[in-house]
């Protein structure tokens, strides 16, 4: 619920001025002193939860001398403090409300001076009732994923719908024709966070025109009951790591204390040849603590609120690697497609493993196409997922269409998000948001490219790494094992029902009792320029009422590059 944003007159009402970190700076501070003084007297936070930010705190000294409450407030650095108004450095400690924030909120809300410190405000203040409405209900013990489910629905339907229909069918900032970047990035405990931010940043044709929105949900330390975080010893968890074989011959699992993550906004924006992305807003951040988190698709809505009026939106995932100029490549290759500017591209990118010292950007090699789909039956909640088919050989005049969307990549113009929004009931969402964003994106109007060169490579993580995921945040939360799966169980219901399972209709999910799940699903469902048949022709998939199953056929115009 803590932020780095940018507290910019260019998203004020005239919406002209660009944030530039050529431009002189001016401070909020200079003008409301006391709330200097009591943002950094109400949160102060040891300096290991920053990670030795060296610009952002100095080490607390302890000596025998019994420094009082103002002496102690004098070993930070304000500096940062001090010129987040125009732009935005690293704000840590992390979680340090917006200044004026209920202001902000209503201006933003009625449309009448929208700005990114007011959608900022807004989205921690639905996080902070959220996490208090769960706590309320986990401590009353009287609950199960049913309840939880509709808990969620409860405080998202009070604080989301009157934010996305404030915008219903426009942009909250006017889209700019300045063939600018917003990079939409999702992290849950990324150690790779900073790394993929530098490759992008030092790859990029053109930095000065690259804004990144960071969604990031870390362990910074255990939570106490006032909301403050201790970050000392041990208060994590760590993935479930493999630790030998037992006597079957079987993997042996178990989770191990841990010191809270690294914060790789902090560690970038620490760096000095980028520091000057980070003050002048150029990086717009969202923190979230791990045990509040939702899983992929929600943070995704998240970071899609911190675009701010840029040409174009990219979402990929948070551990990358990018080729050399990948940002001026990749707006070429939408141009170049048939039905730009309603064109999407969207692959799953190559794997990398480890770190390079001597990274000299990703090998461009040609892009395969995203053709087929399937669904795997061991999974808890199966669901149709999407596939890779044929790959390019070189040779086209120009990218071919595909039917699938890849949520952790896809590029498009910015009025993918004011004709395409971001769904905010998908809560638990692992598997089944590609299938939904694919059908609601194509039922839209916008045809699906696959690009003929991959500019990106993806570290795919299997479980042996022993990573941390989202689901285990949420169980260790609720006490309950496997209850995010009931939840889930319940939510991916809202999917089932626009791809058309047999058991999702309306009267089946209303005799269940859930028919929460189905919430603005007119607004957040199959589109009207294309219908859902249509879809499911185009696709080569077919509906199975008998078996309550989705069948996916062999795409042959998809994997022979037919379709332009």
């Amino acid at each position: 619920m803590g932020l780095l944003y940018e507290f910019s007159k260019s998203h004020g009402k005239d919406h002209a001025v660009l944030p530039d970190h050529r431009r002189e700076k001016r401070s909020y501070f200079e003008d409301h002193p006391m709330d200097k003084k009591n943002s950094l007297r109400s949160h102060q936070i040891d300096e290991r939860s920053l990670h030795k930010h060296p610009e952002a705190v100095e080490k607390s000294k302890n000596d025998d001398d019994g420094n009082n409450a103002e002496e102690e407030e004098s070993e930070v650095d304000t500096s940062n403090l001090e010129i987040m108004a125009e732009g935005g450095l690293p704000v840590l400690p992390i979680f340090t409300p917006v200044p004026d924030g209920e202001a902000l909120i209503e201006s933003t809300m009625d449309g009448s001076n929208p700005t990114m410190p007011g959608v900022i405000a807004l989205m921690q203040k639905y996080l902070k009732e959220l996490d208090a409405a769960n706590k309320r209900l986990r401590d009353s013990r009287n609950f199960d994923a049913q309840k939880v489910t509709e808990t969620f629905f409860d405080v998202s339907f009070k604080y989301l719908k009157p934010f996305d229909d404030a915008y219903r069918g426009r942009s909250i900032f006017p889209i700019r024709e300045d063939e600018s970047i917003f990079l939409s990035l999702a992290a849950y405990r990324e150690h790779l966070l900073a790394d993929t931010l530098t490759y992008a940043f030092t790859q990029a044709k053109d930095p000065d025109n690259l804004f990144v929105g960071a969604v990031v949900q870390n362990c910074f330390g255990k939570v106490l009951e006032d909301g403050t975080i201790d970050p000392s010893g041990k208060p994590c968890k760590t993935g479930l790591e493999v630790v030998g074989k037992n006597s079957a011959g079987k993997d042996m699992t178990k989770m191990s204390d841990a010191p809270p993550d690294h914060n790789g906004i902090a560690d970038f924006c620490a760096k000095p040849s980028f520091r000057k992305y980070c003050e002048s807003g150029q990086v717009r951040v969202l923190y979230v603590n791990a045990s509040e988190s939702l899983g992929p698709a929600m943070a995704r809505y998240y970071a899609s609120k911190l675009w701010g009026g840029e040409t174009y939106f990219i979402q990929c995932d948070s551990h990358l690697q990018f080729a050399t100029h990948w940002d001026d490549k990749y707006i070429q290759e939408v141009k170049a497609t048939s039905n730009y500017p309603k064109s999407v591209l969207s692959s799953y990118p190559p794997g990398f493993t480890g770190h390079d010292p001597n990274f000299k950007g990703v090998r461009e090699t040609p892009g395969a196409r995203l053709c087929t789909c399937e669904t795997k039956k061991d999974e808890p909640n199966a669901i149709v997922r999407i596939n890779t088919g044929s790959g390019y050989r070189g040779t086209e005049p120009r990218p071919t269409q595909i039917p699938y969307i890849a949520a952790g990549f896809f590029f498009a113009r910015s009025e993918f998000l004011i004709d395409v929004p971001f769904d905010p009931y998908l809560p638990w969402c692992f598997m089944g948001e590609e299938i939904a964003l694919s059908m609601r994106a194509w039922t839209r109007g916008w045809n699906i490219y696959a690009p003929r060169k991959n500019l990106i490579a993806h570290q795919y993580r299997p479980g042996r790494m022993g990573l941390p995921k989202f689901w285990e945040s949420v169980d260790q939360f609720w006490g309950r094992p496997g209850i995010i799966y009931r939840a889930q169980a319940k939510v991916l219901k809202r999917i089932k029902h626009m791809v058309g399972y047999p058991d999702a209709k309306r009267e089946s999910i209303e005799k269940e009792g859930i028919e929460v799940v189905l919430t603005e699903i007119e607004e957040y469902g199959i589109g009207k320029e294309r219908s859902w048949n249509e879809f499911l022709e185009f696709a080569s998939m077919e509906i199975d009422e008998a078996n309550k199953r989705v069948i996916c056929r062999i795409n042959k115009w998809c994997n022979q590059g037919l379709k332009d």
